[in-house]
């Protein structure tokens, strides 16, 4: 057996997300899933949302007129779950850790991504119904100077341009280490996505057909990075900060022409839009021991993301702006401070930890971000959240983890948030975990504040809203099988789980004539669902296959007639690799079908505004890639294409009383067919 075999690579996987102290995935009472670096190398990840894409009971929604990507987890959106860097919820436009754009997270620094699946209001408070997404980040190196640059050309379906066209990315990353206890990095990215064209024609369209502009928003982003490692004996420390900058270009369909009779001459216009959203992210950590046996892990960050409008009229063929209006209109802001105290017994059969978190976050929304009236809302939201949990171990086998946490907040009344884990370990090697905890989910912007009143339409949201109430229930049943030598293994789980959010916040009809709109709590969501996940690994050669079955109510107390039974989804995730070490070759293939879904929503076209059930098609998703290293595993070459199965549009369809209604014009926009890329990176390690 090769000694770097993946088999080798695969033994123990240490995770942090959720844990008293830094373990092992097998000894942690909570189910962790790990997507590793080497899996990220191997999709030639540039995103988050390049990443999840793949993975199971997760579902991935770009929106190419916004340039954002959403993602959903057991059915229920980015509100209900949570994006964290290192144990802190990253800020963004609309949240702190929640409604994250996927795509404004680049993977340059990222060593893992832990997921936790399950209500995980003990450990992160309100907004982590359906579980976390914790981001890892390097913050050491075993060499004295690291430099690595890489650039990546793209297709964006069958577009490219060496400059106009394409997707262009660039990177460098410098790492050194100047001590046994200090060490730094920095890095910078470039990633240009150029737009898809499709059946557009760009920004230089002076027609009006309706064929000006983009179908797949052009953007542009920058990243910077900096990071700062103190690692002592008794005392550990880091400084990490980011600056991010974002430009999404919008151009209108419609062009006037201007024609001028007298000269027989038009100076064609059109009126477009360009976004910017930036991120100044700052987070400062120490974590050590006092009193000779407590443990201490404290971090205090400081972020803002805002996003600004520039709107303004363009003459094509001079290609000049005029009538510039140019302002804020989406804005989060606040410091933020987390800490864990334990191990306050010298005991190896139980842990205790007392923690706390922190949080005074300022938003800023305008008329343009949602259904505003011409007033902007600017409001401060602060929570003080304290929790403590502990962990028993009755002999070798049986673990028990409760835990607890009291939030308070400057807008809602006092929430609690509770949970219970156990495992138990067999003497054949099975390991049973079960899972049980709470989590509130806090109503949002335009829950709150939405005030959309004119002649045709009456909104409003509601300052008198009471947090969403979630709770769910996993279990887990798993086994890692592997001879003496190391040289396959065989990992299968099978997991079974069941979510209940009750209090759901609705858009509710408070008025049928003249019709008028609320925010109301009234409904509730259950989903329930099992999946089978098997990880194969022979000396080289690595086979993941997954299976995920689920079913989910919706509940709608505003729907007096409406039918409540579950609807199902299924998925299958895959991903086969084989490395070739003669050649120094890896051969990846990755697969994922995401089976039909089904999802209430509002239909107000109709005189008698009722909830329909609405169908998406299933479709499958392949990504696959072959990567090369030379000159002793410095350089290295990553060939690959994405979407292999060219899924561009779904269709969609409506079920109401009167059948089931295709929408295939106005289906579901995915991707833009199939792309190509190649990714040249040259590690420098001295």
């Amino acid at each position: 057996m090769e000694k770097d075999s993946m088999a080798m690579q695969h033994l123990e996987e240490v995770v942090l997300t959720g844990q008293i102290n830094k373990q092992s995935v097998d000894k942690s009472v909570f189910e962790v899933k790990v997507i590793p670096r080497e899996t990220m190398d191997r999709l030639a990840g540039n995103t988050l949302a390049d990443v999840l894409n793949q993975s199971l009971n997760i579902s991935i929604q770009p929106n190419p007129s916004t340039g954002k990507s959403s993602v959903e987890l057991f059915g229920l959106d980015g509100q209900y779950f949570k994006i964290l860097v290192d144990n802190i919820p990253l800020i963004n436009d609309e949240g702190l850790g929640n409604n994250t754009d996927l795509t404004q997270i680049n993977l340059d620094d990222i060593e893992q991504v832990e997921i936790v699946e399950g209500s995980m209001g003990v450990q992160y408070g309100s907004n982590a119904v359906s579980g976390i997404i914790n981001i890892i980040t390097r913050k050491d190196s075993d060499y004295q100077w690291e430099i690595t640059p890489y650039v990546q050309e793209e297709t964006i379906g069958n577009e490219y341009g060496f400059f106009d066209q394409g997707r262009h990315i660039q990177s460098l990353t410098v790492g050194h280490r100047f001590s046994e206890k200090w060490y730094i990095n920095g890095n910078i990215t470039h990633n240009d996505f150029t737009g898809h064209l499709n059946n557009r024609e760009g920004e230089f369209h002076t027609l009006n057909d309706g064929r000006r502009g983009f179908e797949w928003l052009p953007k542009t982003q920058y990243s910077g990075k900096a990071l700062v490692n103190y690692s002592g004996k008794n005392f550990r420390s880091f400084y990490r900060m980011e600056y991010f900058n974002e430009r999404v270009q919008r151009y209108d369909s419609v062009v006037r022409e201007n024609y001028n009779p007298s000269t027989q001459t038009s100076n064609p216009t059109a009126t477009d839009a360009e976004f910017t959203s930036q991120r100044f992210y700052n987070h400062f950590n120490m974590a050590g021991k006092f009193v000779k046996t407590i443990n201490y892990d404290i971090s205090a960050s400081y972020q803002q993301q805002k996003r600004d409008v520039e709107q303004y009229n363009y003459r094509i063929n001079s290609r000049e702006k005029f009538d510039v209006d140019s302002q804020e209109y989406e804005s989060r802001k606040g410091i933020y401070s987390r800490g864990t105290f334990n191990d306050f017994f010298q005991s190896e059969k139980t842990s205790l930890q007392l923690g706390y978190e922190l949080s005074n976050i300022k938003g800023y929304s305008s008329s343009l971000a949602g259904t505003f009236s011409g007033n902007s809302i600017d409001r401060r939201l602060e929570a003080y959240d304290a929790f403590a949990t502990a962990e028993f171990d009755f002999g070798k086998r049986f673990s028990l983890r409760p835990g607890t946490r009291a939030m308070f907040s400057s807008q809602f009344k006092t929430q609690m948030a509770h949970s219970l884990s156990a495992k138990y370990a067999f003497d054949n090697g099975y390991q049973l975990r079960a899972v049980l905890g709470t989590s509130p989910r806090n109503p949002n912007f335009d829950e709150l504040f939405t005030y959309f009143v004119d002649v045709n339409h009456d909104v409003r949201g509601n300052i008198n809203l009471s947090p969403e109430r979630g709770i769910s229930s996993f279990l887990h049943l798993k086994k890692n099988f592997f001879p003496e030598d190391l040289s396959w293994r065989l990992s299968s789980k099978i997991s079974a789980w069941y979510l209940n959010v009750d209090d759901r916040i609705e858009l509710t009809i408070v008025n049928p004539s003249p019709l008028a709109f609320q925010y109301n709590n009234i409904d509730e969501y259950r989903n329930w669902g099992a999946s089978f996940t098997n990880k194969v690994v022979y000396g080289d050669f690595q086979f993941d296959l997954g299976l995920s079955f689920s079913g989910e109510s919706k509940v709608l107390n505003s729907e007096e007639s409406f039918n409540d039974d579950y609807l199902y989804a299924l998925q299958v995730s895959s991903n086969v690799g084989y490395q070739i070490p003669k050649i120094n070759t890896t051969v990846s293939l990755f697969f994922k079908y995401n089976g039909p879904e089904y999802q209430f929503i509002l239909d107000t076209n109709q005189d008698d505004p009722s909830f329909i059930r609405s169908k998406r098609e299933g479709y499958g998703w392949m990504d696959g890639s072959i990567r090369k290293t030379f000159m002793d595993n410095k350089l290295h070459l990553t060939l690959g294409a994405r979407n292999l199965l060219d899924i561009t549009r779904i269709n969609t369809s409506t079920v109401s009383s009167g059948g089931v209604h295709s929408s295939p014009n106005n289906g579901l926009l995915l991707g833009y067919g199939r792309s190509f890329f190649v990714k040249l990176l040259y590690n420098l390690n001295i």
